[in-house]
């Protein structure tokens, strides 16, 4: 017999005797809610934290661009950084100039690169 089964079983023996207790306006009342508050510790460690740290390197990495860097777009495009205004960023890949928005890099693959793409 599981632990979910087992506890089933004494709730509704509990109830259907009248010996289950009432919880009054002082009694455990907040016990109802440790589950819940244990399941959001789990998420907050386990999903949000992780996700604001990527967020918070990525946004490190988009400050420290710089002309020249050789970078990889979340498209896939690989080029190289020939010019940069306010939010926007112009890639050289091959015989392309293409702008786009500085939070479309993903990462720097090299600094400083020699025009060998």
């Amino acid at each position: 017999m599981s632990f979910l089964d087992t506890m089933t079983w004494l709730v509704a023996a509990q109830t259907a005797t009248g010996t289950g207790q009432q919880a009054g306006p002082s009694g455990p009342v907040w016990v109802q809610f440790v589950p819940f508050i244990f399941l959001f510790l789990i998420m907050y460690v386990l999903l949000i934290r992780p996700q604001q740290k990527k967020a918070r390197e990525h946004d490190e990495l988009l400050k420290q661009l710089k002309i020249g860097d050789k970078v990889a777009t979340n498209s896939g495009i690989i080029g190289v950084i020939v010019g940069m205004k306010d939010n926007k960023v112009s890639v050289r890949s091959a015989d392309t100039k293409l702008e786009m928005l500085k939070g479309a890099i993903s990462e720097v693959l090299a600094e400083k690169s020699n025009s060998d793409t």
